[in-house]
């Protein structure tokens, strides 16, 4: 059943593979925002 297409047109390895990009992806963004987020508040508190 690996070659087996789903609904998106990919193999459950190429969706595994996709999530893997798409979960790193969301980590790195993540970190990102919060690291700007934390440069901004150190130079013009908000609080």
């Amino acid at each position: 059943m690996s070659n087996h297409k789903s609904i998106s047109g990919l193999t459950d390895e190429e969706a595994q593979e996709f999530h893997t990009f798409w979960i790193q992806g969301t980590v790195a963004f993540t970190a990102v925002a919060v690291v700007a987020h934390f440069l901004v508040w150190a130079w013009r508190p908000w609080f």
